[in-house]
């Protein structure tokens, strides 16, 4: 057997990424940029650290599982802004840096003199990522946003939930995981430019912003004249038939895209009638008549357990699926043979991170390093930046900074 190949640089080897995040967002952006071959160096308070060090449980020898999932490639340093040789040793690492990345409380950057317009005249090179609740603009920019919050003002829980019941948040951290990814693409796409041009931006992403992009279609719907839509289980979709059912023993998804289609699966699933009838040959008319389809497609899957119908519609070619729950999902075989779920170095396999969503065949195997100990490459880091041993010695003992040694904190 070969030895197995170290993982590639990535794209963006090379790329120095200062992450003063924490919570879920601005980790995530950072995380993936640090999957494409990004540097990051997450600076963290002293004692506390991230605040999603403490999310939980569940705990894995005293690490957060959430923590884990969103800061795997990272180094942690440990400076305390509130002293202002913590800011002299924030400004330095960030005077050779190529990203920055905050999240902090507008107030809070301008007394620090690290808010956007400083930081910009001070390194025109630099690109700021600023990741907030509602943005930088606005009346409301300077109000506090969690996922939650977005997801209810954004109109997203508005459509979530079961026909006739009360909206419900989408149960993950979904305005979260977005944000941090559409930062990490508009990070990236700055970068092209900054290489080329040697120039800086601002990026101004907030959670409202890209929860407004995920309903884009039934806001563009909305004010075309549509009426405005409620929870509905899912099954009032543009597309007819596009829903679960019920079949014999647990619920399965159905996804029609075309009239094509349609006609497929009424042949597959024994409902010829269905596909003769003029009136359903579209799919404004499927539409118009969903309630007595859905009636008959039900009564129909209702007679066979769910596994004999996705073969059935698998070789008819209509694209649908099991609801499947986590202990189901972990265990699919698209899911392992794509190598999605990554354990976490050091833990025996009982913690796992997710795969980026991107594969580039130039990374032949993912980068996963373990997620950082709390300040555990304060000296390292600042090594790097031309502290001397004395100079970090002299930081630590006025709290300045926080050293603390771990075992395993490779990058």
């Amino acid at each position: 057997m070969q030895p197995e190949r170290e993982p590639g640089p990535g794209p963006l080897a090379g790329l120095k990424v200062i992450d003063l995040t924490t919570s879920y967002a601005g980790p995530t952006a950072a995380m993936y940029l640090a999957d494409l071959g990004a540097d990051v160096i997450k600076v963290e308070r002293p004692r506390t650290g991230d605040d999603a060090r403490w999310w939980g449980p569940p705990f894995v020898d005293s690490r957060s599982a959430w923590f884990a999932s969103a800061n795997r490639n990272k180094r942690s340093v440990g400076i305390d802004l509130r002293q202002p040789d913590g800011l002299t040793t924030l400004r330095t690492l960030l005077a050779t840096a190529d990203v920055f990345i905050e999240n902090l409380n507008p107030a809070k950057l301008q007394s620090a003199k690290i808010d956007p317009d400083t930081l910009r005249q001070g390194f025109p090179r630099l690109i700021y990522c600023a990741i907030s609740g509602f943005g930088l603009t606005g009346p409301d920019r300077l109000l506090p946003g969690y996922d939650l919050v977005a997801q209810a003002r954004s109109g997203l829980m508005s459509v979530t939930g079961a026909e006739g019941g009360t909206p419900q948040r989408v149960s993950t951290a979904l305005s979260d995981i977005v944000t941090g990814m559409c930062a990490a693409l508009a990070i990236s796409a700055a970068v092209v430019r900054q290489r080329e041009q040697g120039t800086g931006d601002l990026i101004d992403m907030s959670l409202l912003d890209c929860d407004l992009a995920l309903m884009a279609p039934r806001i563009a719907a909305y004010l075309a004249g549509a009426p405005e839509p409620a929870p509905s289980g899912g099954t009032d979709s543009v597309l007819a038939v596009y829903q679960t059912f019920s079949t014999a023993d647990r619920e399965l998804a159905v996804a029609i895209g075309n009239d094509a289609m349609w006609m497929r699966f009424c042949h597959a699933v024994g409902l010829p009638h269905l596909a003769a009838d003029k009136t359903l040959a579209d799919n404004e008319g499927r539409r118009h008549h969903r309630g007595v389809i859905v009636q008959e497609v039900e009564a129909r899957l209702r007679k066979r357990p769910a596994k004999e119908w996705l073969g059935v519609l698998a070789e008819a070619q209509v694209p649908c699926s099991l609801v499947q729950g986590l202990s189901e999902v972990v265990a699919d075989p698209q899911v392992t043979a794509r190598g999605a779920l990554l354990p976490v170095p050091g833990t025996d396999g009982r913690m796992h991170s997710v795969h980026s969503p991107f594969r580039l065949a130039s990374v032949k195997r993912p980068r996963n390093s373990a997620s950082p100990e709390r300040s555990a490459h304060t000296a390292e880091v600042l090594r790097e930046h031309g502290f001397s041993s004395k100079d970090i010695e002299t930081l630590a003992a006025s709290g300045a900074i926080e050293v603390i040694e771990h075992r395993g904190t490779g990058r």
